[in-house]
């Protein structure tokens, strides 16, 4: 960790102070992080980070298609698609994916509600926010007779896959599990910034984003019984053609989590630490930038 971390401040005391530009697209679910450290960074050194929040899936088509410096998403590609296609992927940071509630004259952070309850919701099996069983979680909250209305993501997403992942057997066997789903009911927003908008705007309304979103928006989030935790990954070429940028983009994530990590806790996310740092760090080495 020390020699590559040595590395680092040795190559960044030699960058040019320059307008490069280094350009990366996916996941929605770091987008606050990676905007405020692109700021930071390119404050410090005169590099531009140009990164496109277009949903882990639009990520993956892109580094694959090779019209990216990287590809994000919080999805992590199976080792079997990553060597068919030459790539490498790395943690960046972990997250948390919460459930805001947009109800009226209810405070949602005293409300509770278990993994059971909210797949039960994005199944349709729980249509009023009345209904028995969330009262029944919630007997000391008086909750109103309006129609639960369901947000989720439209585009393939690392989010989805994240939330998917932790609903019950049930949602598994009847859904199933992945970046892009068959919804039985609901409203689909793009981006982890759609969901959170249709939440703020629609009375009724559930839906599930990163933690930041929630917190940037002013929404409220209810107890539930298991957080849904996560890592975003960044995705390179183990050989690529654009040496010089490539190293652009490693001399980046190498300063976010060696430095990154005071943004990271403003917005809510938890940085690399431990034996997730080392991952990264590994993963990164497997680059050749010779």
């Amino acid at each position: 960790m020390k020699t590559i971390t040595s590395l680092f401040l040795a190559l960044f005391s030699t960058v040019v102070f320059s307008k490069d530009i280094i350009n990366g697209a996916g996941a929605s679910f770091p987008y606050p992080l990676y905007a405020k450290w692109a700021t930071m960074y390119e404050r410090e050194t005169g590099i531009k980070l140009n990164y496109q929040s277009i949903g882990s899936g639009g990520g993956i088509k892109q580094i694959k298609a090779a019209t990216v410096d990287f590809g994000a998403s919080d999805a992590p590609m199976k080792q079997e698609e990553l060597d068919e296609y030459g790539l490498v992927q790395f943690p960046a940071i972990i997250g948390t994916v919460v459930t805001p509630i947009n109800l009226p004259g209810v405070d949602v952070t005293k409300m509770y509600l278990d993994i059971k309850t909210i797949s039960d919701i994005y199944l349709g099996k729980i249509r009023k926010w009345n209904d028995e069983r969330i009262q029944k979680l919630n007997p000391d909250l008086k909750l109103p007779d309006t129609t639960i209305a369901v947000i989720h993501r439209s585009d393939g997403s690392g989010t989805t896959f994240l939330f998917a992942s932790n609903l019950s057997q049930e949602w598994k066997d009847e859904v199933g599990v992945g970046k892009s789903l068959k919804w039985p009911t609901g409203v689909g927003g793009k981006g982890n910034e759609g969901v959170a908008q249709y939440v703020s705007k629609l009375k009724g309304a559930i839906g599930y984003v990163e933690n930041a979103y929630a917190m940037k928006n002013g929404l409220s989030v209810p107890k539930t019984d298991k957080k849904i935790m996560g890592k975003s990954y960044i995705i390179m070429y183990k050989e690529p053609k654009n040496k010089a940028n490539s190293q652009k983009v490693l001399d980046f994530y190498t300063w976010a989590i060696n430095v990154g990590d005071k943004a990271a806790v403003e917005l809510h996310y938890h940085p690399l630490t431990g034996e997730h740092q080392k991952e990264a760090f590994d993963e990164m080495s497997k680059i050749n930038l010779k």
